[in-house]
């Protein structure tokens, strides 16, 4: 079943790869979306999809790219958008 779920990250997850580090998992999921960074430091991610794959990218959210440090991961169940690519932006 797709759908979509948007996730905020927080913790040294700006300047470490974190958002094309989620480019690349989601893209190996079949996942469409997107991953910004916000102004208080966070990132954002949009993820649309399988339900099993977006857990998959949940799971991998909670420690992120190597050098990212991930103090916590919020979710929320979000309108399955048509995003056709995952974009970083």
């Amino acid at each position: 079943m797709r759908t979509a779920r948007r996730f905020t990250i927080a913790g040294r997850v700006q300047g470490v790869f974190f958002r094309e580090s989620t480019r690349r998992v989601a893209e190996s999921l079949n996942i469409t979306g997107h991953a910004i960074n916000l102004s208080n430091g966070n990132v954002e991610v949009l993820a649309c999809g399988e339900s099993a794959a977006i857990d998959e990218l949940a799971e991998w959210l909670k420690d992120g790219p190597r050098m990212a440090s991930v103090d916590s991961v919020a979710a929320e169940e979000v309108d399955a958008t048509l995003a056709e690519r995952f974009t970083t932006g």
